[in-house]
């Protein structure tokens, strides 16, 4: 294989424009966040994504005993404990009807001292329909603005939204739309889930797939998805391969083009994740909503790479600071 591309900080950098876009956009997920209660129609703040938590869980990352070398230094432990929650990728909790087939997965690695290595927001769709920093927040900042005002910002929501649609139109988004519609109703723990952008490896640039082992896609058909996973984590083991690919070369491997996949870089397992059956956590309990999964709280050697993933260190931060200042508030009350 050819040698990696090596992080170089250039590949996230944001012009002049997109910073004041970003400025623009904090606000409104503050705004979103304090209003997120009535929004959702629940008794705490809730996150300016993946609102909804269906479980969290305990769970451990088990290293590949094989690993290549040049990974080796990164896993020094045979195993590291692992939370787990599941999620929604809605912005707004609702409580009836079907939920959409938008789910995240997101792990927090911690060490041995149980103090935190790295986050891991994964999701069951591998791409990301923007390529554009602007065009992005100036969707996202609608989007916010539509759930607190309404109709009365839903023009401009339309008008964020039809600029989008040409970077829906590659073929990767295309296949994987129509695959992910094929698979609407299986099961959640079935699904394949993605790092969408690129991560630090140390100075290697890396993707993450984790694909479950043996997972019956038909489980929990009548139940509410949230139900059908509690109850198959009460009574079931889980298991999934853990696999990166590298990035080698920038047209293959593109940092900052997530409407496409990476080509000619093979999947390399590095380990599995594990969750013993009754290892859930009670994802409704304060302390836990109050967790954050900020990949730019992980060990500098672990963090994001790219423009688009940039944008997420100062939204999940403004999202957080809000999200816990009101929730402990609550909690005050509560107690």
């Amino acid at each position: 294989m050819p040698n990696p591309i090596k992080y170089n900080k250039k590949f996230d950098e944001l012009d002049e424009e997109e910073k004041k876009l970003l400025e623009l956009n904090k606000k409104t997920i503050a705004d979103f966040v304090e209003q997120s209660s009535s929004i959702s129609d629940v008794n705490y703040a809730t996150r300016n994504a993946h609102a909804k938590t269906y479980a969290a869980a305990k769970g451990t990352f088990q290293i590949e005993p094989d690993l290549p070398e040049s990974l080796q230094p990164f896993f020094d432990k045979d195993k590291f404990d692992l939370i787990i929650r599941f999620s929604n990728a809605q912005l707004k909790i609702k409580n009836s009807g079907k939920d959409l087939p938008a789910y995240g997965f997101a792990v927090q690695i911690k060490d041995e001292n149980g103090g935190l290595l790295a986050n891991y927001p994964l999701v069951n769709f591998p791409l990301f329909p923007v390529n554009s920093v602007s065009t992005f927040l100036k969707l996202f900042t609608a989007v916010n603005k539509f759930y607190i005002k309404k109709w009365s910002s839903l023009f401009p929501l339309l008008i964020q939204v039809i600029k989008m649609i040409p970077s829906l139109l590659t073929g990767d988004m295309i296949r994987h739309m129509i695959r992910l519609f094929g698979k609407r109703n299986d099961f959640i723990l079935s699904f394949d889930y993605y790092s969408i952008g690129a991560y630090r490896l140390g100075d290697q640039i890396i993707k993450i797939k984790i694909m479950p082992q043996s997972v019956d896609k038909n489980i929990g058909r009548k139940q509410k998805t949230g139900d059908a996973l509690k109850n198959y984590l009460q009574a079931h083991d889980f298991a999934a391969d853990v696999l990166i690919q590298v990035c080698y070369n920038l047209k293959d491997q593109p940092i900052n083009k997530l409407n496409v996949e990476w080509k000619n870089s093979p999947f390399i397992k590095i380990g599995e994740i594990k969750i013993k059956k009754g290892s859930l956590l009670d994802a409704r309990e304060c302390t836990n909503e109050l967790l954050s999964f900020n990949p730019f709280e992980s060990k500098i050697f672990f963090q994001p790479v790219g423009k688009i993933q940039k944008l997420r260190d100062d939204a999940y931060k403004i999202s957080v600071q809000t999200r816990r200042k009101i929730n402990k508030l609550l909690h005050g009350k509560n107690s």
